[in-house]
């Protein structure tokens, strides 16, 4: 693990917290279009790193948790040269927003937990309208929302993070 010294001052970690169709690539975008800032999707990585080997959501998340391995040191130092990151990865577990603590905490950066509090119904009709449109690197049916949605926790006060709201009408 390499050394890590304090974020230059004004990088951000921008997380993103929401259900499959709730605008967590779409705001991603907008928040990255910022100067100094970078996006890196995880949706992106996995379909580069692994084409057609995620069939299930075991793969996934075995998947998942080596490409976080892999770039938390990167991370620290585009944080700390000053860059701030715009991670479009699915924050929507405690367990995956201690991951990002990891990221900002020991680089001393800022953070901003990006919530997308958007109804289930809104979020499917999106998700049946990307996959009708083949532009997404995976595609999810209605069945794995479901189950997907079933491990879905909202941020909590206590977890500690600065989170803004957003519905479908924008930041609340």
């Amino acid at each position: 693990m390499q050394h890590t010294s304090p974020a230059a001052d004004g990088a951000t970690l921008h997380l993103l917290c929401g259900k499959i169709g709730a605008g967590k690539s779409t705001l991603s975008q907008q928040l990255a279009a910022k100067p100094r800032h970078v996006l890196i999707s995880e949706d992106a990585w996995l379909a580069t790193l692994h084409p057609g080997e995620i069939h299930s959501i075991a793969d996934y998340l075995q998947r998942a948790a080596t490409l976080r391995s892999v770039l938390t040191d990167h991370l620290h130092a585009l944080l700390q040269a000053g860059v701030s990151v715009v991670l479009d990865f699915p924050f929507n577990t405690p367990a995956t927003r201690a991951w990002a603590r990891e990221v900002f905490s020991p680089v001393g950066a800022a953070h901003q937990l990006h919530f997308l509090d958007v109804a289930d119904e809104v979020c499917k009709a999106r998700l049946r309208a990307r996959n009708a449109r083949g532009e997404h690197p995976f595609q999810a049916s209605d069945e794995e929302f479901e189950q997907i949605t079933r491990h879905f926790v909202a941020p909590a006060k206590e977890e500690g993070f600065v989170v803004i709201r957003h519905t479908e009408a924008g930041p609340v």
